[in-house]
């Protein structure tokens, strides 16, 4: 992998470059398209490439429980698999184990919205998955199979896996955690870290071409913390960085600022899980490079679609008898002519999904997934453009409305 950097912004973080791959370039800033068990909900891959994506992350814990990650080496890798010749991206099983532990059955999620951090304790919510300083044993939601995971399988499943770019094994937290605990789990990241960048030197002497291992940033929301984290990772040699989440949302800028002021800038910076509009700004003016999010297509099968106006539920009554296209200027299949045809209309959009048919979820999938990726190539565009501020401040004032 190499990353090079095109234009800086003087006034903020901001930066466009290139992410060159075994597999193709990613031009960032950039968004990667979630295909969690290597596959887009309800799109193929021609679809997928068709709207402007250049790259697709897949989910290592749902991949390593089904079909296993031995059928996914067999087929050369997931990219191979499911049919995909772009870039591609691997998770480490991180944050799936925060999910079955922290944060099971509850409504707890790795950024809150609250005003207030509570001091819960992690050990009262676990249900499936136990963290250990050696690793995390879990329960698969499929079966109810044990399993483990440690760095060093993390980085066995994530090589079978044959992504361009793989992450080290890390503790996601909850934001409602203690200080003391977001430093107990920090610190196990950084031993897990170590432990990932070893494995994944072993790995890669039996290998012709070398995956970029990327290290993940954590201290939840605490500034000292970050910072440490920021430093301690970046003193490691990694190909790039992954920024972890566990912070209140109106601290997210904030936090992504400490970290990247002290990350090189001569590598790049992933923001995990985030993909609302106004984050993707907030993301890159503080200096991250790429972003990935289930949001676009999560809330487009709920019938949540994205305009530049904001957001609407094509399931409102008002839109029953709306013959519009979702987004009269959108460039997208589902919005634009096809073959001197008309655009697919809200009204029937709506009925697909009052009708529950499948292809509701793939016309509202190609429409926020072209909405989300080609918002962060206009950003990228402002940077080369000069007018990054101009831009963000238009598009937020319209879409926030």
């Amino acid at each position: 992998m190499e990353f090079t950097i095109e234009k800086k912004l003087s006034k903020s973080l901001a930066r466009a470059g290139v992410v060159k791959t075994p597999h193709g370039a990613i031009k960032t800033p950039a968004f990667s398209v979630v295909g969690t068990k290597a596959s887009v909900k309800s799109l193929s891959p021609e679809q997928v490439a068709s709207l402007g994506a250049e790259v697709v992350l897949a989910n290592t814990y749902h991949l390593y429980l089904e079909p296993g990650y031995e059928i996914v080496k067999k087929a050369g890798g997931f990219g191979k698999f499911m049919g995909w010749n772009g870039p591609t991206i691997t998770d480490s099983g991180g944050f799936q184990v925060f999910s079955l532990g922290a944060a099971f059955g509850k409504t707890i999620s790795k950024i809150s919205k609250e005003e207030s951090i509570g001091d819960e304790v992690e050990e009262e919510a676990g249900k499936l998955a136990k963290i250990d300083d050696d690793g995390v044993t879990f329960k698969s939601h499929i079966d109810g199979s044990t399993h483990r995971f440690t760095p060093e399988s993390s980085m066995e499943i994530q090589e079978a896996l044959g992504a361009d770019i793989i992450f080290a094994f890390d503790e996601c937290t909850t934001p409602h955690a203690s200080y003391e605990y977001q430093r107990e789990a920090m610190e196990r990241t950084h031993r897990w870290a170590r432990r990932s960048l070893a494995e994944h030197e072993r790995l890669s002497g039996k290998r012709l071409s070398k995956q970029a291992l990327f290290g993940i940033v954590q201290g939840g929301r605490y500034r000292d913390l970050r910072e440490e984290s920021a430093k301690i990772i970046s003193g490691m040699d990694f190909d790039g960085f992954g920024i972890g989440g566990s912070f209140n949302k109106e601290d997210m800028y904030g936090v992504v600022g400490w970290v990247n002021k002290i990350l090189p800038e001569d590598k790049p910076r992933h923001l995990l899980g985030i993909g609302e509009p106004g984050d993707l700004f907030g993301g890159v003016e503080n200096g991250v490079d790429l972003f990935d999010c289930v949001a676009p297509t999560r809330q487009a099968r709920n019938g949540t679609l994205y305009t530049k106006n904001g957001r609407i539920n094509i399931l409102n009554a008002r839109f029953t008898a709306d013959f519009s296209p979702i987004e009269n200027d959108c460039g997208c299949y589902t919005c634009s002519s096809r073959h001197g045809g008309v655009s697919y209309t809200r009204a029937y959009v709506a009925h697909l999904f009052r009708a529950k048919e499948m292809f509701a979820a793939t016309l509202a999938s190609i429409h926020n997934l072209y909405f989300i990726v080609n918002l962060v190539k206009k950003i990228r565009q402002s940077i080369l453009d000069g007018n990054f501020l101009e831009f963000k401040n238009t598009f937020l004032k319209q879409y926030y409305h």
